[in-house]
């Protein structure tokens, strides 16, 4: 079933509310999804600086003494903000390859959540509001985001099954509904040299727009590819570094609203998740249409 949220904002004198108001909408859409649940979200760019956020199922062991290896290791000033099971690691832009090469070595158990220049991901498994508790989700602020919570269908119960999912910098999908053809299109993308570590459906798809991405087309294109190439019932939201798109299958039978006015753009799987942003009384609000692209970008 899961439940999705999204919030892009237009205002910036929202974005130190952003973490607070998707913590809630989120925390209203439990019952589609109460075993896992994750939330991405946007900051503000840092000229030349970039973000790798992981997890550790032992964070104790995984992340002590982490910072002064990776410093050491890399030949750069490195910080490590340690936050429950994950930690973010802020580090030059430059050296992002070489510290996800770093990490396997000295942290191989580590997973990594997400990297780019300004995005976060934590999830866990648990329900919404103890998941945003663990992380103190409601304090982080940023210019828009997207959250899930998850019942599991396809696959294993676990903190990398969780949603969102990474697998291009900057990048994030969420997901509800089930791909029929994911097995295949798994096969195929590792032929083009693209993995895929669980077996969720939606990594699949998270890697398949990187894929076409990484050939050239912009994300709105791969979303329109995709609705030939990706069989099944889906509602997807994705983030980027500028902005969130969504996009139903053909027949959209999954449930999906969404309201704009001249502070945000939000996206609920229900209209529930929304009816705490200030002023969605005079939103517009309408249901997305089937195999339509919407994307808002700064």
């Amino acid at each position: 079933m899961c439940g999705i949220v999204g919030l892009f904002l237009k205002d910036k004198s929202l974005e130190p509310k952003l973490g607070e108001m998707l913590t809630e909408m989120l925390i209203t859409m439990t019952d589609r999804g109460p075993d896992s649940a994750g939330i991405a979200v946007y900051g503000q760019e840092a000229d030349g600086q970039a973000k790798l956020t992981i997890q550790a199922a032992h964070p104790e062991a995984s992340f002590a003494g982490l910072e002064d290896e990776l410093c050491e290791k890399l030949g750069t000033d490195v910080t490590v903000r340690v936050i429950d099971t994950h930690a973010v690691i802020d580090l030059p832009e430059d050296k992002m390859a070489d510290a996800r090469a770093a990490l396997k070595e000295l942290r191989p158990e580590t997973r990594v959540m997400s990297a780019g220049e300004t995005i976060e991901i934590y999830k866990e498994v648990g329900l919404p509001g103890d998941v945003a508790k663990r992380f103190d989700i409601p304090k982080l602020t940023g210019t828009h985001g997207i959250g899930h919570t998850r019942m599991a269908t396809e696959s294993a119960v676990t903190t990398l099954g969780a949603h969102p999912f990474s697998t291009g910098a900057d990048q994030c999908l969420v997901h509800n509904g089930s791909l029929s053809n994911h097995n295949s299109l798994r096969r195929a993308l590792a032929r083009e040299g693209v993995y895929t570590e669980t077996e969720n459906d939606t990594e699949v798809a998270a890697a398949y727009l990187t894929w076409k991405m990484q050939n050239g087309s912009t994300l709105g294109e791969a979303l329109e590819a995709g609705i030939d190439d990706l069989d099944g019932f889906y509602t997807f939201v994705v983030g980027t570094k500028d902005g969130f798109g969504v996009v139903r299958d053909p027949i959209a039978c999954k449930p999906a609203v969404m309201a704009e006015t001249d502070q945000y753009v939000a996206f609920g799987s229900e209209y529930r998740a929304l009816v705490s942003l200030p002023g969605i009384e005079d939103a517009r609000v309408w249901e997305p249409e089937p195999a339509t692209v919407y994307f808002w970008s700064h």
